[in-house]
C-alpha cells in the first residue's frame, strides 16, 4: 500500500507545494531537487520516484519555486542559478519531514541539474539528518566550498555525451570528502533522453538509496 499526498510548507513569506509518497514500511524518504526551469512535475524526477516507491522508498518532490517566481525566472533565468535560495528551501523540506512525515526514516537527497547544488549544500548544513545523496546530471560544482563539509555518501552521476557536466563533475568529485562514486551512463545526454538511458539512472539510485539507508556498501 502507498500513500500519497499533496501538502504545502511554509517558507518564509511563501508557501512551496510538494507530493509526499510514503509506501507501507518505507525504509527511507528520498527529498527531490528539480533542476533549471522545472519543477516536482518533471517526467524525469517522476520516473525515478516511482521507481523508487517499488523499492520502499518514500519520495518528496517538491516545487523549490513559488508560481509567480517561475514565470519571473523564465523571464530572467535568475533564480535557477540562486543556489543559496534553492538550498534553503530544501533544508525547510527537510526540517519538515523530520518534524513530523519521516520523523524516524533516514533521509535522502536527488538533486538533478542546478537542484544537485543545491541538495550537497543542504546535506553539508542537515549532515545528521541526510544518509545519501544522487545527482542526475548535476551541477555539484555550483556548490562550492560545501563539497568539502558533505558527509553523506554521494554518487554523480552523468551521461558521456554530456561533456562539460562530465568534466564539472570529475572536478567536484575531487572536492568532496564524503564516500563518493561517479557512475558515467554510456551514450546518454544531459536529459538521459536516450533509451534505457533514465532506467539506468533509477537503478543506479534505487541501490544507493537502499544500500545507504540500510548501512550497506556502495553500489558497483
Amino acid at each position: 500500500m502507498i500513500s500519497a499526498t499533496e501538502v504545502g510548507i511554509e517558507v518564509g513569506d511563501v508557501v512551496l507545494a510538494g507530493d509526499l509518497v510514503t509506501p507501507e514500511d518505507a525504509i527511507g524518504v528520498v527529498v527531490f531537487a528539480h533542476g533549471t526551469g522545472s519543477s516536482r512535475h518533471s517526467p524525469r524526477n517522476r520516473f525515478v520516484a516511482e521507481t523508487l516507491n517499488r523499492a520502499r522508498i518514500g519520495t518528496f518532490l517538491m516545487d523549490l519555486l513559488t508560481r509567480e517566481e517561475e514565470v519571473y525566472d523564465r523571464a530572467t533565468g535568475e533564480l535557477r542559478f540562486n543556489i543559496e535560495l534553492l538550498a534553503n528551501r530544501l533544508i525547510a523540506a527537510i526540517d519538515w519531514l523530520r518534524s513530523g512525515p519521516a520523523a524516524s526514516l533516514r533521509l535522502g537527497l536527488f538533486g538533478a541539474s542546478t537542484g544537485a547544488a543545491a541538495a550537497l549544500i543542504a546535506a553539508a548544513e542537515r549532515p545528521e539528518d541526510i544518509a545519501a545523496v544522487v545527482s542526475r546530471g548535476g551541477r555539484p560544482d555550483l556548490a562550492g566550498s560545501a563539497l568539502q563539509r558533505v558527509r553523506a555518501p554521494t554518487l554523480l552521476i552523468v551521461g558521456s555525451l554530456d561533456r562539460v557536466v562530465l568534466e564539472l563533475n570529475q572536478q567536484a568529485l575531487e572536492q568532496l570528502r564524503a564516500e563518493k562514486q561517479l557512475v558515467v551512463v554510456t551514450g546518454a545526454t544531459h536529459l538521459f533522453e536516450e533509451p534505457g538511458a533514465l532506467e539506468e539512472v533509477a537503478r543506479l539510485a534505487t541501490e544507493w538509496f537502499s544500500r545507504h539507508f540500510a548501512g550497506g556498501d556502495a553500489v558497483q
